[in-house]
């Protein structure tokens, strides 16, 4: 059956300048995943409308399970507005009160979390009550060996503390960036200064296996809860824009992990795959026939 991972959370519309494009982390995350050779579920809510009956139709078409991803009859699929940076890095306007504000932990949701290998969650769609009791209660149905992955995701005005520290008790893997490390440690007032210290007293103070800080242009660092850390310059490409290359490294990096790869090489492989969706219009494109094919000979030699 392979690996078997869940993506919980907003999926909806980004209406980039170059067109619209489906979007929402934990969405590009589990369409990732599935290119590089997962079985993936999405966990989420759509409207009764064109544009959820437009994103069940693309997931299908990716090979993601959909059967989780419910359709409410009031409110629209959700949209966000993203205006592109110069150096291609995304800002967000994200329209409130849409289907993923009113998720519900119902059976295909929970049958799904309790077969899981992985379950990639964020933090935006826990901004509103229901979807927050719905995902918390999805995540505690995975099994205890299941890799518990949080993408920190803060989009102002969705940042608050006590729903991050919620969400990172409950994780085992964080991934965010530069900016979102800043933010974290003066919400939760680390005591270190350097990028290093930073990580290590994230990794102690909740308990977390693994932190992934991407960087952009940068690169990434991978932080272990042993300490010996691992970091990538990247790669460079002409950027097109950034949307969904964080919520790849992620997926590539989960696989990596559960194919047993050392660090190094996790890095290496989440920054190619990162660095193409950059290439790129949108948050999902396809990837290249040959990087898939290396994937699929990765997973063929880990049987």
């Amino acid at each position: 059956m392979g690996i078997r991972v869940i993506g919980v959370g907003e999926v909806l519309w980004d209406l980039l300048p170059s067109g619209r494009q489906m979007g929402g982390a934990p969405a590009n995350f589990t369409c990732h995943a599935r290119s590089l050779g997962a079985t993936a579920t999405l966990v989420s809510r759509v409207g009764s409308d064109a544009l959820g009956q437009e994103i069940l139709e693309r997931l299908q078409s990716l090979g993601v399970v959909t059967e989780a991803v419910g359709v409410d009859p009031l409110l629209p699929t959700g949209t966000v507005a993203v205006d592109l940076s110069a150096d291609g890095q995304p800002r967000f306007v994200i329209r409130p009160d849409v289907a993923w504000d009113v998720m519900e932990a119902a059976e295909p949701a929970l049958r799904a979390a309790e077969t899981c290998d992985a379950i990639c969650f964020g933090t935006l769609a826990l901004r509103s009550k229901p979807s927050r009791e719905a995902i918390l209660q999805i995540i505690e149905c995975a099994p205890h060996s299941a890799l518990r992955v949080l993408d920190i995701n803060m989009r102002p005005p969705f940042v608050d503390k006590e729903t991050i520290s919620e969400a990172l008790s409950r994780a085992d893997v964080l991934k965010l960036n530069d900016d979102e490390l800043s933010v974290l440690a003066e919400m939760f007032g680390l005591s270190e200064q350097s990028m290093a210290g930073r990580l290590a007293e994230l990794t102690d103070r909740f308990s977390l296996r693994l932190i992934a800080l991407t960087r952009g242009a940068a690169g990434s660092v991978l932080w272990p809860a042993e300490g010996r850390l691992s970091e990538h310059p990247g790669f460079r490409v002409d950027l097109v824009d950034a949307v969904g290359a964080g919520d790849s490294f992620t997926a590539a990096m989960i696989l990596g992990y559960f194919r047993g790869w050392g660090l190094d090489q996790i890095n290496a492989r989440a920054n190619e795959v990162a660095a193409y969706v950059c290439s790129q219009d949108g948050a999902t494109p396809p990837l290249p026939p040959a990087m898939v094919a290396t994937w699929a000979k990765a997973t063929d030699a880990s049987k």
